[in-house]
């Protein structure tokens, strides 16, 4: 499979990006961060620098992929950020900063994959239980918000792809313990309060997200489609 992976560099992207390197497929790492892209994708895979929030850097991202590759059979979007300022201190440009990223920055990845994807292709974005919950702590309301429209968006591409032959799914893990969490996560109190909202008592990790994105992709899970996968440690139960 020749597939794209946004937010390639670190995280739940770089976990997702070496497990499906590992299985033999063609990856593109995308990622703003382009030494950590290049330390993904080693040798053999392409690597390319790019601030999703950007049009024309998308545009020129997802030109380079199709040069590369000549089409796309698959998409992973783990690119994204996190603010945890209170609701009362959340200025507009902290909140435009997140959607920009969170939000935009997924339209314009799904945009620019889709068309050159034939029936069959597959994507994923990624979502986030605060999505699903209003976030979890006092702050966060930029970013559950993103959230909650990647959700929306999610199901409105998959209406709009799946008579095409695309399959679109998100995935919703709860708080992970990476680089992208290390702010909040380096408070002793908010670490352990996360932990016990989880029934196993622990965080997750990115190499347990990465399989569950992995097989969203795959064509094991060919007839999911509109579909919210929750990988929370249950956290978030219906």
């Amino acid at each position: 499979m020749r597939i794209a992976i946004t937010g390639a560099g670190s995280g739940i992207g770089a976990a997702t990006a070496r497990l499906l390197i590992g299985r033999g497929h063609q990856v593109a790492c995308l990622d703003r961060d382009l030494p950590a892209a290049r330390r993904v994708a080693g040798d053999g895979h392409p690597a390319i620098a790019v601030d999703v929030a950007e049009e024309e850097a998308v545009v020129r991202a997802f030109g380079e992929v199709r040069a590369a590759f000549g089409g796309l059979d698959a998409l992973a979007t783990c690119a994204g950020i996190y603010e945890t300022t209170t609701f009362d201190d959340t200025t507009v440009a902290m909140f435009r900063r997140v959607h920009d990223v969170n939000v935009i920055g997924t339209f314009l990845c799904l945009r620019e994959a889709a068309a050159m994807m034939e029936p069959g292709a597959r994507i994923c974005t990624v979502a986030s239980v605060a999505g699903l919950r209003g976030g979890g702590l006092a702050g966060t309301v930029a970013y559950a918000t993103s959230k909650g429209a990647v959700l929306a968006m999610t199901k409105n591409a998959a209406r709009v792809l799946g008579p095409r032959g695309i399959a679109v799914n998100t995935i919703a893990p709860g708080m992970i313990d990476t680089p992208f969490a290390a702010g909040p996560l380096g408070d002793p109190a908010i670490r352990a309060r996360i932990e016990g909202m989880t029934s196993f008592g622990r965080l997750g990790t990115p190499e347990e997200i990465a399989p569950a994105i992995a097989w969203l992709l795959s064509p094991e899970a060919s007839y999911v489609h509109g579909a919210t996968l929750v990988a929370d440690g249950g956290m978030v139960m219906y």
